[in-house]
């Protein structure tokens, strides 16, 4: 998870991942997109991508196709949307506090 954490942090490496997130895209191409950046630092992007298991790299002859490894991000989804339903149990519970708080302070006003 860690792996996969530290190579989504990158824009870069997140704009890949859309690119190659509904087809195989091959190395060229995805270069193609970025002309602000070497081939070689792109290239460098790719391998990290590969190393943390997000994406796939299939050979043909001398060219290389990426395509997105869904499974790569599910751990760390998991650990998100755990993060986030726990985060939101928290809101509900305090906010459920303030309505309560506030409503009894109404309770109290009206009976002045």
């Amino acid at each position: 998870m860690d792996d996969a954490l530290r190579a989504v942090a990158d824009p870069t490496r997140r704009a890949i991942l859309v690119l190659v997130r509904d087809r195989e895209v091959s190395a060229g191409e995805i270069a193609e997109r970025f002309p602000e950046i070497s081939r070689p630092a792109v290239s460098q992007h790719l391998r990290t991508l590969t190393a943390a298991r997000l994406v796939d790299v299939r050979r043909a002859g001398n060219r290389r196709f990426y395509r997105l490894r869904p499974e790569g991000l599910a751990e760390a989804v998991t650990f998100l949307e755990t993060m986030w339903s726990t985060s939101l149990s928290r809101l509900q519970h305090e906010a459920e506090q303030e309505e309560r708080a506030h409503t009894g302070d109404q309770d109290v006003k009206g009976s002045l």
